[in-house]
């Protein structure tokens, strides 16, 4: 059976085309990826450009294998560092949602609250709430 593989998810185009690893593009600037909504800039990582395998056999020198085990230090430190910041936007707005998405299930639930100080003060604040969206409907 032949599948679309940008549309199963266990693919790398899929993953590829979904944001969700760190490649690099190698499609044209006009091949739709606007259409779709993927932007070209922040979308991959030119550090894998650096771990491609070159079959030319280089002369040995001393001078060249220093600075390429430098070079290779730095790009390690470069990969983690973006490997990081790609996890980090990833995961950007979670915190946010999950704390609304608890306040929505306190202010649900306010009469499952026991502690009484805290009861009156989600009262307040829900009280204050509703009267800001009063003003702003009025508005």
């Amino acid at each position: 059976m032949k599948r679309n593989p940008r549309k199963v998810k266990w693919t790398k185009a899929f993953r590829r085309a979904a944001g969700k690893e760190m490649t690099i593009v190698s499609f044209k600037r006009d091949s739709g990826l606007a259409d779709r909504g993927m932007e070209m800039d922040g979308y991959g990582d030119s550090t894998l450009e650096f771990e491609k395998r070159r079959n030319i056999p280089v002369r040995y020198d001393r001078d060249l294998m220093a600075t390429t085990i430098k070079a290779m230090k730095r790009v390690a430190e470069i990969k983690a560092l973006r490997e990081r910041k790609f996890a980090k936007n990833k995961l950007k707005g979670k915190k946010e949602k999950e704390r609304a998405e608890n306040v929505k299930q306190i202010q649900q639930n306010i009469d499952l609250v026991e502690a009484p100080s805290l009861k009156e003060k989600l009262l307040e604040h829900k009280i204050g709430q509703t009267e800001s969206r009063t003003d702003m409907e009025m508005a």
